[in-house]
């Protein structure tokens, strides 16, 4: 390794492998970009034994060195339940732990960064006390928003008093721990103007969400023939609240009237862990299906004429829509679901909000082969022009470049 290169330490709270999420497909293709770049990689992670032996090739791939410490044992969820009254969100309590935090502070003492990248807000709880170098912190929602979406959605006054208890503590969090680096990286200009007028945070800069176009290669919207059963997909980690409620939605909403107007449709949800509601909600209806988890969400992308994310709570971006447009599958989504994708409605893809018009969109695009294609023509050149993984990494590294001219530590 050329001693002129800067060392830069990536601090993940989760191990990357499998690309099941999409946190973790989004933090793999900036690293991914970033090596043999103008740093080197020392990527810290929580993991096992066993899951570095299995992915040691896909970690060679993402960084120049790699470290870990062991995870928190599992805890029953009665026990886990204690967690709503402590003075931190539930996620950040998550990721605190005396391994990771002594972790962090043996990594910054063996190599001697020069920027140390904190992956997600809730990393936060393993920052030192003072950190003697450049201190980035990579934002992939505003986490404050998440719980204050989920506390207007839930159902009942006790659901609601949780998450607002969560938005609280998670408003008062965030911005003390954005607030102590000496730059915030954000997914989304919306993300940005967020932290600098929300939460005064003095550096924040935002990137593109980066998309692998080789792999996601952009394929021709599959022809519906006679006999053919139209295929509505969405992709998706199903043990996420906010993509249970949306597929929840979905299903007991929309799906019917998609059926009514289609009745050979079907609906496939590709992701890991869907609850058993979930399922049981999806046999009680026709022509649904859970994969559960899969090694490549691809070649059921490829297969689908419609391409759904009827989220309606959530943050960031969702990178499942810009995997979707390079790999050409129409999109139909809520407004929150493509929020801060930098996309246009109507011509990217189509936004719709209501159940009826959801449904409708649904079914026009599965009319119709032309808009098909003219929609997943115009989505393959958006990400082509402006979301390549490689533009991401190299917006990335100049902010940590940059970074190193100003203040040094962080406290």
């Amino acid at each position: 390794m050329s001693g002129q290169k800067r060392r830069l330490v990536f601090i993940s709270p989760v191990f990357l492998f499998p690309n099941d999420a999409g946190g973790k497909i989004r933090t793999t293709n900036i690293l991914r970009g970033l090596k043999s770049g103008a740093f080197e990689i020392i990527l810290l992670s929580v993991a096992t034994a066993e899951q570095q032996k299995r992915w040691a090739t896909e970690i060679e791939g993402v960084c120049d060195h790699f470290l870990s410490w062991a995870p928190n044992p599992v805890r029953p969820k009665w026990l886990r339940s204690a967690d709503l009254f402590s003075n931190l969100p539930v996620n950040v309590t998550a990721d605190q732990s005396v391994q990771g935090s002594t972790a962090v502070r043996n990594v910054i003492a063996q190599f001697h960064p020069d920027v140390v990248v904190f992956d997600f807000v809730h990393s936060a709880v393993l920052l030192p006390k003072t950190l003697l170098c450049a201190g980035v912190c990579f934002t992939h929602n505003v986490e404050s928003e998440i719980f204050a979406r989920h506390a207007a959605k839930a159902p009942n006054w006790m659901r609601r008093w949780l998450w607002s208890s969560q938005h609280r503590k998670m408003l008062r969090f965030e911005q003390g721990a954005l607030n102590r680096f000496s730059a915030v990286v954000a997914v989304s200009d919306r993300d940005a103007r967020f932290f600098t007028s929300s939460y005064h945070v003095k550096n924040v800069q935002s990137i593109p969400t980066g998309v692998d176009l080789d792999f996601f290669k952009w394929q021709e919207p599959l022809e519906i023939k006679p006999g053919t059963s139209p295929t509505i997909v969405f992709t998706g980690s199903m043990d996420w609240e906010a993509n249970i409620d949306g597929v929840q939605f979905f299903l007991r909403e929309v799906w019917p009237q998609v059926l009514s107007g289609c009745p050979k449709a079907r609906f496939i949800v590709v992701g890991r862990n869907p609850p058993p509601s979930l399922l049981a909600l999806g046999k009680s209806l026709r022509q649904v299906e859970f994969t559960g988890f899969v090694d490549d969400v691809r070649p059921y992308v490829y297969s689908a004429h419609v391409f759904v994310i009827p989220l309606l709570v959530g943050g960031g971006t969702r990178i499942k829509a810009f995997e979707a447009m390079a790999m050409g599958c129409p999109i139909v989504s809520t407004s929150i679901g493509t929020e801060g994708l930098g996309a246009e409605p109507g011509l990217h893809f189509l936004e719709r909000d209501d159940v009826r018009s959801l449904a409708g969109a649904i079914l026009g695009i599965v009319a119709s082969r032309e808009l098909r294609l003219t929609i997943s023509r115009n989505a393959r050149h958006l990400v082509e022009q402006r979301f390549g993984h490689q533009v991401a990494a190299s917006a990335f590294e100049k902010i940590c470049l940059n970074v190193l001219a100003q203040k040094p530590s962080v406290e």
